[in-house]
């Protein structure tokens, strides 16, 4: 399934809804399950589409298994377009498919730009780099989905976007093997981890971060593909800006795989329903890698195929605040 979270108009003010795309339009996935109890002649269909197949993806991820079985046999069951239960895409409007992860996770797992980025530093890949798939700790409280504009903070001078597929945990897990972590991955989603790098650059040379560097924005969308529909190997990327093609990733694959980097993150900790764990950007899948840089204004367009196309324009700078600070820790 393509799944999204979509947002409709109602009397005391939008609602998210969770959807199923099919035929361009878009299933009400909850109100598809009450349809269907009802007409099996259960009791109370209503709380039992609230139960099983709850109208945000977050919910359908903690009822594993059988609410995504019974969400497929709601859509498979549907019959015409009904009001209110089926909406064009144009009637309502896309949000990130998971707006709010538990928790998120960005791995460095393509080999090309981990070394770009040392070449830059004119050093060779560290390497420590090939012992493990390493991360940092996102923002998960920052999150937009398709046609947001993307904030543009007040402490940076280079806005970057960068390319990635995030993989969505399924199903918890601690010490979980790298051969049995395919079966906790529920499905995949196209990611924009936005960077601010110059703040970035200012983090890492102190050996800290990234944080404030990317802390206020990651983009997802605008579908939550199944991992039973896409197998994880990551389709050709295309980059385009004001329609231009900026690059394409020749269809790379990353070092890291999302297995090993689902075992790796859940050692000694539990993975839960709803993490997010982000693969790392293709070389040349951001703007840092072809020295060129996104304006205000600017239109994004991240193609992923049959994981859909990520659309956002580049925001405003919210001001003209450097983020520096006076040896007295005043703003300076």
């Amino acid at each position: 399934m393509k799944l999204v979270t979509f947002e409709v108009p109602t009397p005391l003010g939008p609602v998210e809804r969770l959807g199923a795309v099919r035929a361009g339009r878009i299933v009400d996935l909850n109100l598809a399950a009450e349809r269907l109890y009802r007409a099996q002649g259960k009791t109370r269909p209503k709380a039992r589409a609230g139960f099983f197949v709850p109208p945000c993806l977050l919910g359908l991820l903690d009822g594993g298994k059988e609410s995504l079985t019974e969400a497929q046999t709601a859509l498979n069951t549907l019959k015409g377009s009904p009001a209110g239960v089926v909406w064009k895409e144009g009637q309502v409007r896309l949000l990130a498919p998971l707006p709010r992860p538990r928790s998120l996770r960005d791995f460095f797992a393509f080999e090309d730009h981990a070394k770009a980025g040392a070449k830059r530093r004119n050093e060779p890949l560290a390497p420590e780099w090939y012992d493990q798939p390493v991360f940092y700790k996102g923002n998960p409280r920052t999150i937009i989905g398709p046609g947001a504009t993307i904030p543009w903070p007040s402490f940076t001078r280079k806005l970057d976007f960068e390319f990635e597929v995030a993989a969505v945990v399924g199903k918890a897990g601690k010490d979980v093997s790298v051969k049995d972590a395919p079966a906790h991955i529920a499905g995949y989603v196209v990611m924009n981890d936005c960077s601010a790098r110059d703040i970035q650059r200012n983090e890492m040379v102190c050996r800290m971060g990234p944080a404030k560097g990317k802390d206020f924005a990651t983009v997802i969308g605008p579908y939550f593909v199944t991992s039973d529909e896409w197998n994880g190997r990551i389709p050709e990327l295309k980059v385009r800006v004001n329609g231009k093609e900026w690059s394409r990733s020749k269809g790379v694959q990353p070092y890291w795989k999302f297995a090993t980097m689902l075992s790796h993150a859940s050692q000694g900790e539990e993975l839960l329903p709803g993490d997010l764990l982000g693969s790392g950007t293709y070389f040349t899948g951001c703007g840092l890698d072809m020295g060129r840089w996104i304006k205000p204004g600017d239109r994004i367009e991240l193609d992923a195929g049959p994981l859909g196309t990520l659309k956002n324009t580049v925001g405003k700078p919210l001001g003209a605040v450097h983020l520096k600070y006076k040896k007295n820790g005043e703003r300076a």
